[in-house]
């Protein structure tokens, strides 16, 4: 029997009630959802190749959605829900295609973005991303170690929205004016960074510190709380705070230029193996354990469609209807027809100098992997969504994964048809092809769990949510391709360029994809950091056999966060660990003030404390986000991400120091709001 125990939040009756039937699809939701899935998609696609990162946009569609609804005199918050859900949709897929896709026109593979094939692959991936959540939603979903941080900021939003409490309103609000200003001056006028970093170079090695200063990212630490935050610092401290330093010792200084500039380099080609080693034996462990809870999904999906079938009553409560398994079975087995034909007719190179029968090996073992593989690496994905976030998961390393394993059996396929012989551009890119339908899918359902935790609190039809997630994935999919071709056409991507003469200054880096090309010419290359991979997959060994002892003492060191920990740069993954440390001294502070007695209790003295922290911790995350996305809006007129900077360039040491003080405000400020008695 699984000793977790059902989500407190969970636990709670949903905002609108089971029994109660309210609309919930309806034509303006489709038309207002259709319109921000394109707006969303379009606004993040610049920020995701150009720096290889994307603003979460469930939050931001949560509040443009309701600020739109408002119009309509008829509308409900389900609707909302909806919208949301399916808006959300247009920066998860454009996330998960341009971490890999760009790798074949960096590889020169495409001399462009195909339409037909990068629709196929963003709307097979995408929705086989969306099937695989479903039998995963129950045991998910009741999980009491996962927080949901974005989906619970989000239900607040909607809660607030139709509370009477003008006392809720009134904190998100605050907070979300707090976290945007501070995003504003962070990311557009650059007068606040956002990152700091200190390293000293020695004769032998280099030693220092980073910090990352996102006020999002430490609202969202808030919500996940202290065990998280300590996996995480155990994770940095293995990578950067002993990993660097010796790293250094063995392999010597390269001569790259600062310190800094040293530390981030040792990152980028030794650190973050080991942070992937750990991740792919973390994630086949959590698949592990999140085995019985699956098999139960799946058996209780099963009865149910049984009974309906001998014409039994459904008596399953509207809140818990998936969509039913046996769709989910045959949709997910259908879609690997077209897979087989897209790998066998388009990833494949036509000119590629092997045999038909072959060709249909490769073809269909790399459908048969995407099945199984995406599976996997989407319930790992589904999982981080609730441990740390949306924002927080490393979407990359989960794909550096895969296509590692993928190349590998690619490697000894070739072994055993006679060699490479000259077929290493063909693993490549069969590697990087397969793996771009995976990375969709893996997106989209970090995506869909946070927007599933957001309508079991708020009182949802989960079917229905599925069906909006499928509906924004065919949307996101088919406007996907021109918005990639444009960028491409403007700027250039990765170092390949559509014409000579173009302005390498304004290329867009696509730092996933170059990383994806690079360890797939690895493989076949024998270059690859295998040491280090080694190594962090015997500290997933060790965090496992710790988190098992410590689980019987009531506490947790998951795994998968210390390998985020190790995997992350500092300014990502600092403001997680100082969010959760937050709330720990919080969580002491009230517990001091609020002492145990026989006839009070801790827990209803406390909260009103921790309701209005998550209030403004909620109200923070969103503030912070849409401040992102409506930033992204003059980046890409401007063609920059410096277009509204106004802090001039030697004074960035003044910005750091800003960024500290603030970030002491901020911190302060969250914990005298928390600890105020009224």
């Amino acid at each position: 029997m699984s000793n977790k125990k059902l989500n407190p939040v969970a636990s709670e009756p949903p905002l609108v009630p089971a029994n109660q039937c309210l609309p919930e699809i309806t034509l303006k939701v489709i038309i207002i959802g259709t319109l921000l899935t394109i707006v969303l998609a379009a606004a993040n696609a610049y920020l995701g190749l150009k720096v290889g990162q994307t603003i979460s946009a469930s939050i931001p569609a949560a509040i443009i959605s309701m600020s739109i609804l408002r119009f309509f005199r008829h509308s409900n918050v389900l609707e909302n829900v909806m919208v949301q859900t399916m808006a959300s949709v247009g920066e998860a897929l454009i996330a998960g295609v341009t971490f890999i896709l760009p790798a074949l026109v960096i590889l020169h593979t495409w001399d462009h973005f195909y339409y037909w094939q990068t629709v196929i692959i963003a709307l097979l991936g995408g929705t086989l991303g969306v099937l695989f959540t479903i039998p995963l939603r129950r045991a998910l979903l009741t999980d009491s170690t996962l927080r949901y941080p974005e989906g619970i900021a989000i239900s607040n939003v909607f809660k607030a929205s139709m509370t009477k409490e003008k006392a809720d309103v009134k904190i998100l609000s605050i907070g979300g004016l707090v976290g945007g200003l501070i995003s504003f001056c962070q990311t557009g006028f650059q007068i606040i960074t956002d990152h700091f970093y200190y390293w000293i170079r020695t004769s032998h090695t280099i030693f220092g510190f980073g910090l990352g200063l996102s006020p999002a990212l430490i609202a969202a630490g808030y919500i996940v709380g202290i065990n998280v935050s300590i996996s995480m610092m155990v994770g940095v401290a293995i990578g950067w705070v002993i990993g660097i330093p010796a790293i250094t010792a063995i392999v010597g200084l390269p001569n790259i230029g600062s310190a800094t500039d040293i530390a981030i380099d040792i990152w980028h080609g030794h650190t973050r193996y080991i942070g992937v080693g750990t991740m792919i034996v973390g994630g086949l462990w959590t698949l592990v354990t999140l085995f019985n809870p699956i098999k139960n999904s799946l058996v209780a999906s099963m009865a149910s469609l049984k009974a309906a079938k001998k014409g039994i009553t459904n008596t399953t409560l509207r809140t818990e209807r998936d969509i039913p398994i046996s769709y989910v079975l045959g949709g997910s087995l259908l879609l690997l027809i077209p897979i087989f034909i897209l790998i066998y007719s388009s990833i494949i190179p036509a000119d590629s100098a092997i045999s038909q029968n072959f060709r249909a090996v490769l073809a269909g073992f790399g459908t048969i992997y995407i099945l199984v593989a995406g599976f996997v690496f989407c319930s790992v994905a589904s999982y981080f969504a609730g441990l740390i976030g949306s924002t927080n998961t490393p979407g990359s390393g989960l794909l550096v994964s895969a296509l590692l394993i993928l190349c590998l059996i690619f490697l000894a396929f070739f072994t055993l048809n006679g060699g490479m012989n000259g077929r290493e551009t063909l693993g490549v890119i069969l590697g990087v092809g397969c793996t771009v339908v995976i990375g969709a899918g893996v997106v989209i359902a970090n995506d869909t769990m946070q927007d599933l935790k957001v309508g079991e609190v708020v009182g949802a039809t989960p079917w229905k949510q599925q069906v909006m997630l499928i509906l924004g994935t065919i949307v996101a999919a088919f406007v996907m391709p021109p918005i990639l071709e444009l960028l491409y056409q403007a700027y250039g991507i990765g170092g390949a360029f559509p014409r000579p003469g173009m302005n390498h200054a304004q290329m867009l880096a696509a730092p996933q994809a170059g990383l994806m090309a690079a360890v797939a010419q690895g493989v076949y290359t024998h270059n690859l950091p295998w040491l280090e991979i080694g190594f962090g997959a015997l500290i997933a060994v060790v965090c496992i056999f710790i988190d098992e002892f410590l689980k019987r003492r009531g506490t947790r060191l998951p795994v998968l966060a210390v390998g985020v920990g190790i995997y992350l740069p500092l300014d990502a993954s600092i403001p997680v660990i100082i969010g959760g440390l937050l709330s720990y001294i919080i969580q002491l502070r009230l517990d001091k003030r609020y002492p145990l007695t026989a006839t009070t209790s801790r827990e209803i003295q406390t909260a009103p404390h921790k309701h209005r922290g998550l209030l403004l911790a909620c109200g923070i995350v969103a503030g912070a986000s849409v401040m992102g996305v409506i930033l992204a809006i003059p980046f890409a007129l401007e063609q920059s991400s410096d277009a509204l900077k106004i802090m001039p360039d030697q004074y960035e040491s003044l910005a750091g120091i800003l960024g500290l003080i603030v970030t002491f405000i901020l911190c302060a400020w969250i914990y005298k709001v928390v600890m105020k008695k009224s």
